[in-house]
């Protein structure tokens, strides 16, 4: 009963995505994922209630389905996470050859007769034990080199959204790095159980799958990066700050850059100033992009100097600003009747996670703790 539910639920998913409007590139890796997983638990399921057995030549197609997702795992995760399309027909034939090599392996099987087919399947593979050991390290491996690789692209991707974005609470991709580790953990239960077990474990998989994958938009659907161009400075402002000690540590990955150091200091000073009086970080969804172009300087460089003279990746620059108007905004008595969610929304926070874990790192306390049990706790 599990495997039809599980069975049903994927093919619930696909229809869902198939009649999703205004698909984007990720969701269309994730449409032929699902229905990867639909055919291959539709013929598990037929060999586990031996329906399989009245269409024996239907025996043996799954047996490389299994490589197939870990592929479309990291398909779907590198559409998700970058601007530009990285699927090309040479690289998808190029991921797609172990998959070629185990049906090459499998033709001895595939040209049995349906009752030899039969008897392989019912003697659990006697005379094809060299494919069985093949077919299984082959998916340990790479089952566990994609869920790797999907792992790096997601740490890769977090670390260019804390340097675009100042709300990230939807772009962390924690759910997708589950995923990709829940993934691994299927290959590892391959490795010591049976078919029935696997197949257990899939459909809760699958579950997770819709549960999260489905309203995932791509992660940097709305920003596009501009090159760098020439930063103009029209006025020498004389620098107010030296830079930290973490953000020396930046000027390795910068060595290239023609943003020369007076320019920068200028750009910051310029910054500090416009984050002072315009106080732009109070919009909850402001991107490095949109800061940029309100400065005249190309996001590439106002990241550089964000880096290396605050110290900070942007999403920890705004956020600081942010804590601060905070501190300020609750300090005025006409303000006591607001709550801190209320406050913090005016000062760009989203969450109240995100608020709590930023007022504890500046402060070194919870608002509760700063301000005494008297003040109106958030809701």
């Amino acid at each position: 009963m599990i495997y039809l539910f599980g069975l049903s639920v994927a093919f619930f998913l696909f229809v869902l995505i198939l009649i999703k409007k205004q698909k984007g590139r990720s969701d269309y890796v994730l449409l032929t994922w699902i229905g990867v997983i639909v055919v291959h638990m539709l013929l598990f399921y037929m060999q586990y209630r031996e329906v399989a057995y009245q269409y024996p030549h239907l025996l043996g197609v799954s047996l490389p389905i299994p490589i197939l997702h870990g592929v479309l795992l990291y398909f779907y995760t590198i559409e998700l996470i970058r601007k530009e399309s990285q699927i090309t027909p040479k690289k998808t034939l190029l991921h797609l050859v172990p998959f070629f090599v185990l049906i090459i392996l499998a033709i001895p099987f595939y040209q049995l007769s349906g009752d030899e087919k039969i008897e392989v399947y019912r003697q659990a593979g006697r005379g094809f034990e060299w494919y069985t050991a093949i077919q299984s390290s082959t998916f340990v491996f790479f089952g566990f080199a994609y869920s790797l690789a999907s792992i790096i692209e997601i740490r890769k991707c977090r670390r260019q959204v804390l340097d675009n974005f100042s709300n990230i609470d939807k772009k962390m991709l924690r759910w997708l790095e589950y995923l990709a580790i829940g993934l691994a953990i299927i290959w590892l239960v391959s490795a010591f159980f049976n078919d029935q077990v696997v197949f257990g474990v899939v459909v809760l998989f699958v579950l997770f799958i819709g549960f999260f994958g489905i309203n995932q938009y791509p992660v940097f659907y709305s920003v596009t990066l501009s090159e760098p161009t020439p930063t103009t400075i029209k006025s020498e402002i004389p620098v107010e700050s030296s830079p930290t000690e973490e953000a020396i540590d930046n000027t390795e990955k910068y060595s290239r850059s023609k943003l020369r150091d007076d320019e920068a200091s200028v750009v910051m000073t310029l910054l500090d100033k416009i984050m002072a009086n315009q106080k732009p970080f109070t919009n909850a969804d402001l991107t490095l992009n949109e800061l940029a172009t309100s400065i005249n300087v190309s996001p590439t460089h106002l990241s550089q100097v964000i880096n290396t003279l605050s110290g900070k990746t942007f999403y920890h620059y705004i956020n600081t600003y942010r804590i601060g108007e905070f501190l300020k905004l609750s300090s005025l008595p006409e303000n006591r009747k607001f709550t801190y969610q209320g406050l913090a929304q005016q000062c760009g926070f989203s969450s109240k996670t995100t608020f709590n874990k930023y007022f504890k790192l500046q402060t070194g306390k919870t608002p509760s703790e700063y301000f005494g049990v008297t003040v109106n706790e958030m809701a």
